[in-house]
């Protein structure tokens, strides 16, 4: 198994792209593997043969460097690997992706190999341990929340009566009934309801997995602090509305958002940074980092160079990036980096919320919906119209304190807050 990000220690195996006995060419894709963050092809580095498939399609937390397959240079060799399996109890949570056979030793080639005598029969697997919840595979699990079966009543035939896949498919395959002991007929099934006990159990993808584990590092070891910020939109609103209808490419209150906060990272370059024990690395290129929610949890694609390109630019790779990472196909150079992140939940209704930083990272922009307030009126026709309604929205920074000090935390607010409601400045 790959490391396919800097921060993967395990993958799920999604497919399998090639077969046993399969040419492999350099840059072919051998397997689909779901990282931490996407799911990315695996490409061959060397010319070879796929002479045996180890770890099954479906498996999940394959540890990084767990051997999942046997590449060969020689397809006269492919045969040798016929019934080799891995070492015994080097996968103990997918014990079903290969037969309880003894390896197969190749001899030195092009000699046939020799294969080893077969192993005794494994002793009958012990019965599942009592209790509400036996052990059983995370793939195991999985297909059981898909197929609606309990995993309390499977007796486990893996490693030490772990239950495997086998074992919840041959159980979703049973006819539910049961024997009536007194007249020896079958029985209708009755459900049985605890209560307090209802509950849908719905295994975690590996981004969800690494996200809270990430999520939980950075807000405990992190000393956050939050400035918040409120925008007058009117004018920003109104350009967007003239700039939208001149032409086909439509753009989002988003895009303006992501285009302000690159003009404000420029001009106060140390939220543009990251820690280290030994020093500050404060970038020269400003790459947004975008939260963006899928299926499968946040990821945060990046827009590189937001700096430089245009709002229309900034939205046209938006849109892509979004809809990449929504049908998972995003490339780990995609989403790996950025030096700033912005969050918006302000189309799902949300007026001000906290974000939590992205580390390395020493900031995130946490964005709200736009919406009327009444002020006083400062305009010539005060004496007749004492207060105006106008648009405002509510922003948070959040920073990192041992980067970003409260006075470089408001100048680069207010920095973003002057672009955003000057918003001619963000065509420049």
């Amino acid at each position: 198994m790959p490391a396919l990000s800097p921060t993967m220690t395990s993958g799920n195996l999604a497919a399998w792209k090639k077969g046993e006995g399969d040419k492999i060419e350099v840059g072919d894709v051998i397997a689909d593997v779901e990282t931490d963050k996407a799911t990315v092809d695996y490409e061959a580095q060397d010319e070879g043969f796929l002479a045996r498939i180890l770890v099954k399609e479906g498996a999940q937390d394959v540890t990084v460097g767990e051997a999942i397959g046997v590449v060969v240079e020689d397809a006269a060799h492919v045969a040798a690997f016929k019934d080799f399996v891995a070492p015994t109890g080097s996968r103990p949570d997918n014990t079903e992706s290969a037969p309880p056979a003894a390896a197969a030793a190749p001899a030195a080639p092009p000699a046939p190999a020799e294969t080893a005598a077969a192993a005794p029969p494994p002793p009958p697997p012990p019965a599942a341990a009592a209790g509400p919840s036996p052990p059983a595979s995370p793939y195991a699990k999985a297909i059981a929340a898909q197929q609606g079966v309990s995993l309390s009543g499977i007796v486990g035939t893996g490693l030490r009566g772990r239950i495997i896949a086998a074992d919840v498919l041959e159980a979703a395959a049973k006819p539910a009934v049961a024997a009536d002991a007194s007249s020896g007929a079958a029985a209708a099934p009755s459900a049985t309801v605890v209560p307090g006990e209802s509950y849908v159990d719905t295994p975690n993808t590996q981004i969800r997995k690494v996200t809270a584990k990430r999520m939980v590092e950075n807000k405990n070891q992190l000393p956050h602090y939050y400035l918040v910020g409120e925008i007058a939109m009117d004018p920003l609103m109104e350009m967007r509305k003239q700039i939208n209808s001149a032409q086909d490419s439509k753009t989002s209150i988003n895009d303006f958002v992501i285009k302000a906060c690159a003009k404000a990272l420029k001009e106060v370059p140390a939220c543009n940074s990251m820690w280290n024990d030994e020093y500050i690395r404060e970038f020269s290129n400003v790459d947004i980092s975008v939260a963006v929610n899928t299926e499968r949890g946040l990821i945060t694609p990046i827009v590189f160079g937001a700096d430089v390109k245009s709002v229309l630019e900034i939205g046209s790779d938006v849109k892509a990036l979004a809809g990449k990472a929504k049908d998972n196909k995003l490339k780990p150079e995609e989403f790996i980096g950025g030096t700033f992140t912005v969050s918006n939940l302000g189309s799902f209704g949300v007026k001000q919320f906290t974000a939590i930083i992205n580390a390395p990272q020493a900031c995130i922009l946490a964005v709200g919906g736009t919406e009327k307030k009444v002020v006083p009126n400062e305009g010539a026709d005060a004496a007749t119209r004492p207060f105006v309604t106008k648009s405002v929205m509510l922003v948070s920074l959040s920073s990192d304190h041992r980067i970003v000090d409260g006075a470089i935390g408001a100048a680069w607010l207010a920095s973003f807050k002057k672009h955003m409601e000057n918003p001619l400045l963000l065509l420049l």
